[in-house]
């Protein structure tokens, strides 16, 4: 930490062209009020978020489900992927945990739909990568 204070004052120095300890210490707590609001438990569900596309059939099956606009069956995203039925489940699973994919039972069929949460995701995704 001692470390990181004195980048931070070498920084000021830099910037202001002179710095106090009066000068590091208001840095610090602004920095610490940025950090505080933004949440432990806001950043612990965006990681668990990215932490579902981070897997080639998760990322899969969202960008699928995104892509339909509409529910799918489960019986109609198992030949996209290469992975066991329970893969599959568990996949699934995941997503739903996330909140990026929505899940409902019709009789003895399971549909799923992507949510607002990755849509947008994806939406961002997509205008991030040049062609």
């Amino acid at each position: 930490m001692a470390q990181a204070t004195e980048r931070l004052q070498r920084y000021l120095e830099d910037e202001l062209g002179e710095c106090r300890s009066e000068d590091v210490e208001r840095r610090l707590e602004e920095l610490d009020t940025l950090e505080r609001a933004l949440g432990e438990a806001r950043v612990e569900t965006e990681l668990d978020v990215l932490s579902a596309l981070a897997n080639e059939t998760r990322y899969t099956l969202v960008r699928v489900l995104v892509a339909a606009g509409e529910e799918l069956c489960v019986c109609e995203l198992a030949p996209l992927v290469d992975v066991s039925e329970s893969g599959l489940s568990h996949a699934l699973s995941e997503l739903v945990d996330s909140g990026l994919v929505e899940g409902r039972k019709e009789g003895r069929w399971k549909k799923y739909r992507a949510t607002n949460r990755a849509v947008a995701l994806v939406t961002v995704l997509e205008g991030s990568v040049d062609e």
